[in-house]
């Protein structure tokens, strides 16, 4: 009989349907650190902080400065809560990178992955 723990696992592992240009979506798996309630507000908070401060630059900024600024923010979110991933290529900041500047989509639904593991933890799924 499966116990339950006060104390949370340090990481968990979720898939995130990654969208590709021109295919369907490909299931990736991936290692998430684990941040409780007040770590989260934290983070978030900071995050939408960040967002709004972007959004006010956006017109002054230019579409490719832009671009660059928020390539920056969403590299630093995923940073925060991604610890390891099943990719053929090593998680390294450069290669985050590079996952974040493929495509549009992609940080969203790493990041949606993330907050749905929370949700499914609060709904007993």
């Amino acid at each position: 009989m499966a116990k339950f723990k006060l104390i949370q696992n340090p990481t968990f592992k979720a898939d995130v349907m990654l969208p590709t240009v021109g295919g369907d979506p490909v299931k990736v798996g991936f290692e998430f650190k684990y941040r409780d309630r007040a770590e989260l507000a934290t983070l978030y908070a900071g995050w939408g902080e960040r967002h709004k401060a972007l959004g006010e630059k956006s017109e002054e900024a230019g579409l490719e400065k832009f671009t660059a600024m928020l390539i920056d923010l969403q590299v630093e979110q995923l940073k925060a809560v991604i610890v390891g991933w099943d990719v053929d290529e090593e998680f390294t900041d450069d290669n985050l990178r590079i996952l974040v500047s493929s495509i549009g989509a992609t940080p969203s639904a790493v990041l949606a992955a993330y907050s749905e593991a929370y949700s499914k933890a609060r709904l007993g799924n």
